[in-house]
């Protein structure tokens, strides 16, 4: 019986130096030249994928680089309990140099989490209330005449930093909100007839309030479409709410984090997360998954008649940013699929628009992503 249980042993066993389940979205080991291959040649066997020097240069580089991710959301954490989707997403935004907007009730510590994400990182902060009262300069500034020697000045606005929150975006009307317009994808602001380019990292963090619809102005679809990606901020759960009891219901101050990353870190860490490896396979799954949103493709899904506007090729290069950054978060050099689909929803909820047969049944553009990622082959 000893030795049947052995030899059952034996044959289940993996192979030495056999590759990982993810070894087939990495990079392959370079071929060899043709100095290499002459004679005398030894005998040729696969060599694994772990051993291969580059991938653990690569591999180390992003451990190095990503060094202070940990310490960033430990710090946030102290005050933020919960809601690690929410610091993750901003991670992400951060990495890939992408807008996020956060919808949620009012409670959810949406304006506290942006807030903490700028304490944490070392640069320029501001914080924009938006009010139905704002006009375009109170955001990217103006010409201001000066009597003095009779010429116009520039004045700069708060949208020059590098972070900008603009909390209840959707409260200010739309002169404003096209304000940020050419902020958002150019990275740069005219203001008479110079432009001035903005300070890298540029990022606007916004937040929405979706139960009042009173005094507010819903942001346009050319305009939400700049936003890399839209997170829904949902209610914590019952040991986080009651963490959330333990450590907020008292008058003393706060906790303030301290900056624990620098500018210079970031730009650094973005230029790894551009490089990261993403598999052909993948690159079609993206396009795939991106072409399913769109009424022609959509109907080999079933959902004909139930999208009236898919994803545009910005969701592809959206998606593609935040599954590198996704794998950079968790310490590996290539991405998975895995990576692709923990942030489809985010990605695309907002840019998949549906028609009215849709609504009147309920089906949300969330229902319609979660069947087209149920459905569509995963490679």
């Amino acid at each position: 019986m000893q030795e049947k249980d052995k030899l059952m042993t034996q044959r289940t066993a993996p192979p030495v130096g056999e590759a990982k389940s993810d070894s087939k979205y990495q990079p392959g080991p370079k071929p060899a030249s043709v100095q290499e291959l002459r004679p005398p040649l030894p005998e040729l066997r696969p060599v694994p994928l772990e051993l291969n020097a580059g991938m653990r240069a690569a591999r180390d580089n992003v451990l190095e680089n990503s060094s202070w991710v940990r310490p960033l959301q430990q710090e946030i954490g102290r005050v933020i309990i919960g809601q690690k989707h929410l610091i993750d997403r901003l991670l992400v935004a951060l990495l890939t140099n992408g807008h996020v907007l956060l919808e949620g009730v009012p409670g959810l510590a949406k304006t506290l989490a942006l807030k903490s994400l700028a304490a944490c990182v070392d640069v320029r902060f501001k914080r924009l209330q938006f009010t139905p009262d704002m006009l375009p300069a109170d955001i990217v500034g103006t010409m201001i005449y000066s009597p003095q020697d009779g010429q116009f000045r520039t004045k700069h606005g708060p949208i020059f930093s590098n972070l900008i929150l603009a909390d209840e975006i959707n409260r200010a009307p739309a002169k404003v909100q096209s304000a940020l317009l050419e902020a958002m994808q150019e990275r740069q602001v005219t203001l008479g007839d110079e432009t001035y380019a903005l300070p890298n990292p540029f990022l606007v963090l916004a937040t929405q309030n979706p139960l009042e619809q009173e005094g507010t102005y819903p942001l346009p679809e050319a305009q939400i479409d700049r936003f890399m990606m839209k997170v829904l901020v949902t209610y914590p759960s019952r040991a986080e709410e009651r963490s959330i009891l333990d450590a907020m219901a008292t008058t003393a101050p706060l906790p303030v984090p301290r900056p624990v990353v620098s500018a210079e870190q970031i730009v650094a860490a973005r230029n790894v997360v551009s490089d990261l490896y993403v598999d052909d396979k993948i690159r079609d799954y993206i396009v795939d998954l991106v072409l399913a949103t769109r009424p022609p493709a959509a109907a080999s899904f079933k959902l004909d008649g139930y999208i009236q506007n898919g994803a545009s090729p910005r969701a592809t290069i959206a998606l593609t940013l935040a599954a590198r950054a996704m794998a950079f978060l968790n310490g590996r050099h290539f991405v998975t699929p895995q990576d692709v689909k923990s942030v489809a929803l985010d990605v695309l909820r907002h840019r998949v628009s549906v028609t009215y047969e849709a609504e009147a049944e309920n089906i949300t553009s969330e229902n319609l992503i979660e069947k087209i990622l149920d459905a569509l082959p995963v490679p």
